[in-house]
């Protein structure tokens, strides 16, 4: 996902379909692999697993912010990812991976693993929340002003 990114901006190939569709991948991987890790029973029946409300919590979070970007980003506005954003991606791949890690185990997982992953998906339900309140405070401020471009800006 970054990579993409770094070469696009760095050779001035980034074009508007990219801007689109890189944060569409995005969504489709996280919630697909969240749904799917929803699905297994055993995710659930860790008292530190993935429990069904993470993955409506993280989930609707994609789905609020996708939204509120493409109204603000329809009349004008610049709805950019913020550094809250990008870090609540990296927590969701490293939960998602661990997880998947997780499951790949069928003797039964070190114990490390365990806590790393009970962690690393409460974490992310933390850094989810938290990001989603980023965004829906930056969409409140830019829907109750004048959307657009500011004076001067490119």
């Amino acid at each position: 996902d970054w990579l993409d990114g770094w070469y696009a901006r760095k050779y001035g190939a980034v074009t508007v379909l990219g801007r689109i569709l890189d944060p569409f991948a995005d969504k489709v991987i996280i919630c697909g692999t969240f749904i799917f890790l929803a699905a297994v029973p055993s995710m659930a029946e860790l008292a530190w697993g993935l429990k069904p409300w993470m993955v409506v919590v993280i989930v609707g979070r994609e789905l609020l912010v996708t939204t509120l970007r493409g109204l603000i980003e329809q009349s004008g506005g610049d709805f950019s990812a913020k550094w809250s954003g990008k870090l609540k991606m990296v927590f969701q791949c490293v939960a998602g991976a661990v997880s998947l890690l997780y499951l790949s185990f069928t003797d039964g997982a070190p114990g490390w693993l365990l806590w790393t992953m009970g962690l690393s998906l409460w974490a992310t339900v933390v850094i989810t929340v938290y990001s989603g309140l980023v965004y829906v405070v930056a969409a409140t401020k830019m829907l109750s002003g004048p959307l657009g471009p500011k004076p001067g800006a490119e």
